[in-house]
């Protein structure tokens, strides 16, 4: 790597949508007044939106009260890392 090439890059949304779809496992993030919570979960792909089944519990009152949320997943390899971050809004199915 030369002294100027910039470490940091920014994905598209198709490469994102591909490191989403490579993974398992991400993190949910919820909000309720002061409160921010982050869950680990499993989930899925589906086009251009994340499934994740969850019991009652936190999770699901907390999304109940502010459907707003963070979803995070990550990987590396020995030469590169990412991590996308994807910002909405969870509904129940």
């Amino acid at each position: 790597m030369s002294a100027h090439t910039d470490p940091v890059q920014t994905l598209t949304a198709e490469q994102s949508w591909e490191h989403l779809r490579s993974q398992e496992l991400g993190r949910l993030v919820t909000r309720v007044g002061e409160t921010i919570d982050i869950f680990p979960v499993n989930y899925a792909v589906d086009g251009e939106g994340l499934l994740f089944r969850t019991a009652p519990g936190s999770k699901l009152f907390e999304l109940t009260v502010n459907a707003d949320v963070l979803f995070e997943v990550d990987d590396h390899t020995d030469t590169a890392a990412w991590s996308v971050i994807v910002r909405g809004r969870a509904e129940a199915l």
